[in-house]
């Protein structure tokens, strides 16, 4: 079962609505604490998310050794409650109440270089992954500290997590953003990013899920030591925006404070095109691992991702 084809768990959005109430009187521990719960109840009366928990925990497991990743009852509930507990970071991101001060770089001078790179009006484009919170760099961009207000655009599913995603819609605050459906990508699409990149905006769309709208486009490579295609799509477009290319995580740690990690992809001048595109898939593919590595209870695919 590919990741399109799984049924969206979210609570409804009347029930999303309430837990944004709970959130605006009670403040964000009371809504924590609820979440819990609904973790726990999704996760007791979800075969696919018990199934699937199991055999990705496993892989990663068997490839890493870490010992944080064992596929034990208990880690696979916890890695159902940090994906729970992830929405209402990114509920706070949307809403511009995610504190800045809690958002910290594994590589500072890189974070410079970025920012650097968007005052001059660059442009970057960056992929990301579906480990970590990546909502959160919302709040690094936005933050008046960068003096950089650049304007973003972000590739999402259209027709998965809708109810979710329209919750956010409804309550995000006032920001310049453009989304684009990733089911909807083509020809004309890629015109206007490109227009886009020219002026200095944000690009992010995922690279670590096939296109649902175009699910054949794939480029092969080995993933956790296991076949693993990547949205071929994706680094293509990357690589005819002609801007900076990072890839891209935020990864939850203690205190509620996020770490974002970045790895620059730098095009090799003297190879032909399709051997950086292959470099890119490879990179990725190294920087995914790594990932999965520091962070395996933030491996959001509840799917049959192998």
């Amino acid at each position: 079962m590919k990741w399109y084809q799984m049924k969206e768990q979210a609570a409804g959005e009347k029930r999303l609505m309430i837990l944004w109430y709970i959130y605006n009187i009670l403040g964000k521990n009371v809504v924590c604490f609820v979440v819990y719960f609904v973790a726990f109840f999704a996760f007791c009366f979800s075969a696919e998310i018990r199934k699937y928990t199991k055999k990705n925990l496993t892989v990663i497991y068997e490839y890493t050794k870490n010992k944080k990743s064992k596929p034990t009852l208990i880690n696979r509930y916890r890695n159902v409650l940090n994906y729970a507990l992830s929405l209402v970071d990114r509920m706070e991101s949307y809403t511009k109440n995610f504190p800045v001060e809690k958002i910290k770089f594994d590589n500072i001078n890189e974070k410079e270089k970025i920012v650097q790179i968007l005052k001059q009006n660059t442009g970057v484009f960056f992929i990301c992954t579906h480990t970590g919170n990546i909502d959160i760099m919302r709040s690094f961009i936005d933050s008046p500290k960068n003096s950089v207000n650049p304007h973003v655009n972000i590739f999402l599913s259209e027709n998965h997590c809708k109810i979710f995603n329209n919750f956010l819609k409804k309550i995000q605050a006032k920001t310049d953003t453009s989304l684009f459906p990733v089911e909807q990508i083509d020809i004309n699409t890629s015109i206007e990013l490109k227009e886009k990149a020219d002026r200095g905006d944000i690009i992010f769309i995922a690279g670590d899920r096939i296109s649902a709208g175009t699910p054949n486009v794939t480029a092969k490579t080995r993933f956790l030591n296991h076949d693993f295609d990547l949205p071929a799509g994706t680094f293509k477009l990357a690589q005819l925006m002609e801007i900076p290319v990072y890839f891209v995580c935020a990864l939850k740690d203690k205190n509620d404070t996020y770490t974002i990690y970045f790895d620059r992809f730098i095009e090799n001048k003297d190879l032909k095109k399709s051997q950086n595109l292959k470099n890119m898939y490879e990179q990725y593919t190294n920087f995914l691992e790594k990932m999965a590595d520091t962070a395996p209870l933030q491996f959001y695919h509840f799917y049959d991702l192998f």
